[in-house]
């Protein structure tokens, strides 16, 4: 009876570790970066070489806390970053691996520079300059303080 009990812990806890990866931003942290050149735009970007472990979560469920972003007046570009929007990316505090772009299934109520917990599928862009290198689809999240 025992023997049986512990099984049918091990596989509840199991179960449950093959939800979502909670990510950090010390794991986005892990890009490097060459320039490459883009014709259509006639300039130089930061083409993106990502690490192994995040190329492993491609299309996979994570989780990332940050600060809310709604930085587009059309509601069209929402960010979730590492810092709040005084000493983002775009104010030169951190690189392109501060900030990730965040597409939700229903937008919810939060206010830029709200901490907040978003869960969403991992996509890795290198190619496309008008998308972040890091976008999560499909989110969810709420509020943290």
């Amino acid at each position: 009876m025992k023997n049986k009990l512990l099984y049918v812990l091990f596989l509840l806890v199991s179960m449950t570790a093959v939800g979502q990866t909670d990510l950090t931003w010390d794991d986005l942290a892990k890009i490097d970066y060459t320039e490459k050149y883009f014709p259509a735009y006639e300039s130089n970007f930061l083409y993106p070489e990502f690490s192994k472990e995040i190329t492993d979560l491609q299309g996979k469920e994570v989780t990332l806390s940050g600060y809310f972003l709604d930085v587009d007046p059309n509601g069209e570009l929402i960010i979730l970053s590492k810092n709040p929007l005084a000493s983002c990316f775009f104010c030169g505090n951190g690189g392109p691996e501060t900030a990730v772009e965040i597409q939700f299934k229903s937008k919810p109520d939060f206010k830029t520079d709200d901490v907040v917990l978003i869960t969403g599928t991992l996509q890795l862009n290198k190619d496309d300059v008008e998308h972040f290198n890091y976008i999560l689809t499909d989110c969810s999240g709420f509020q943290l303080k």
